[in-house]
């Protein structure tokens, strides 16, 4: 849910909860329990703390936004409360994207979760407890998405139009969050190269086929850039049967996804890129990270979007191009082959240290207004000529080749959540004391 002309940004994060020697703890509800009553007390939002697939993670909910600054000041006292709880409990929270070392938490054995597990298979759903990611919302134009058929027939046709445009850029972007969110290097002990968590949740069939989503890639990989209105409606659909016969090929009674409350855009879609029933389109493709890279990620997004609004740009993809460039009302994005093929593998794989990589990110903050020096904080996401990620700075104290077991897996976990609650200390003098902002905080990783 952001902000040209109105429209909001909003923001959801999940995160691990450990006990205070870093061991995975299963005590969310209890945790969930004391945000309800902390909340309460501090006159603010209890429906801002949710519970997750897995009894060791919780999600952290932004309410909508109308500026960066706004969402900033929402999100960094959410997360202090949140940390305030914990600390209550003797428990703290971890916020990189896998945890670290063999550990299980349990799955939650509620309906919802119950008819995913036997459609995906139990031992691929496990791989939902074990990771945590950030999820951006951008509010579409008002009356755009329509729960019943994706997008409202009945929206202006420019309306309908910028919603296109919108899921458009969110695709074409994709890369640069897996690319610059990189923040867990290690995943049950050893470090692989990968992103982990991507690798883990949307899979891949040559680079981790055993990933949650890696033999259904219409409901959890990354779709299509739809040509028009018509096409995006079609694409809804053809995921939303996808995920339907998925269920009848596992023998699951269909009944069970209607009575749960599932849809055309409810409990049917969990792609990187998908129209969401609140009316905006969510970018999933994010690792768990620390706040400073979160809220300049975050920065990024806003202002391309906030360009193709501006400029009213058509998103149009070129399968000969493999960045962004602008020219006659038209940003020119990678054709899609390219974009989750090469450009995909390259972000996994590489990331930032990639000269494919390195050329799209250096197209997407142009793009943006990262040359001129602004950016509403994004700029910081820039580090010697390159770009900064979370796992970088992780890998310089934890050599990947030295691997992670007992005590040192452990130490990491423990300085992971040192580090979130120092930033959230840091950037809480960005806030005023009657609670307005500030000013945007500054946001830059911790890694190189």
């Amino acid at each position: 849910m952001t902000t040209f002309e109105g429209r909001c940004i909003g923001l959801e994060q999940e995160f691990f909860l450990v006990d205070t020697k870093g061991a995975l703890s299963d005590r969310a509800d209890d945790f969930l329990a004391r945000c309800t009553e902390l909340a309460r007390a501090a006159g603010r939002d209890p429906e801002s703390f949710f519970p997750e697939c897995a009894r060791c993670m919780v999600e952290i909910n932004t309410p909508p936004a109308y500026s960066l600054a706004e969402l900033s000041r929402e999100y960094l006292l959410n997360l202090d409360l949140a940390i305030a709880a914990a600390r209550d409990l003797d428990l703290r929270l971890y916020p990189l994207a896998t945890y670290p070392l063999k550990a299980e938490g349990s799955l939650r054995d509620e309906p919802r979760y119950d008819l995913q597990a036997q459609t995906v298979g139990r031992r691929r759903f496990e791989n939902a407890g074990r990771c945590a990611g950030v999820h951006l919302h951008l509010e579409a134009a008002s009356g755009a998405v329509d729960p019943r058929v994706g997008v409202s027939y009945g929206a202006p046709r420019a309306s309908r139009e910028g919603l296109v445009d919108l899921y458009n850029l969110a695709t074409a972007l994709d890369p640069a969050l897996i690319s610059l969110g990189r923040s867990s290097p290690f995943h049950a002990g050893a470090a692989t190269g990968l992103a982990m968590r991507t690798a883990c949740y949307r899979g891949d069939p040559d680079l981790f086929p055993g990933g949650l989503y890696a033999e259904l890639t219409l409901v959890g990989g990354l779709l299509p850039y739809p040509a028009n209105v018509q096409d995006l409606v079609e694409q809804q659909f053809t995921r939303y049967h996808s995920w339907l016969a998925a269920m009848d090929r596992a023998g699951v009674d269909q009944r069970l996804f209607f009575e749960n409350g599932g849809g055309l855009l409810r409990s049917s879609s969990w792609n990187p890129v998908r129209l969401n029933a609140h009316g905006t389109v969510e970018l999933r493709g994010m690792d768990g990270n620390y706040p400073e890279t979160v809220l300049a990620i975050l920065a990024l997004v806003k202002a391309a979007a906030d360009r193709v609004r501006r400029e009213n740009l058509k998103v149009v993809p070129d399968d000969d191009l493999r960045v962004f460039e602008v020219g006659d009302d038209v940003l020119h994005v990678p054709g899609f082959e390219y974009l989750s093929g090469d450009l995909f593998r390259e972000a996994v794989s590489k990331g930032v240290e990639s000269p494919a990589v390195a050329a799209y990110l250096d197209s997407v903050f142009e793009f943006a207004g990262g040359e001129a020096g602004g950016g509403e904080g994004f700029q910081a996401l820039k580090h010697a000529g390159g770009y900064r990620t979370t796992e970088a700075g992780i890998l310089k104290s934890y050599p990947a080749d030295a691997g992670l077991i007992g005590e040192r897996g452990l130490d990491l976990v423990l300085e992971a959540c040192d580090e979130l609650e120092a930033q959230v200390s840091r950037l809480k003098r960005w806030v005023s004391p009657d609670m307005t902002a500030a000013g945007s905080p500054p946001c830059g990783g911790r890694g190189d």
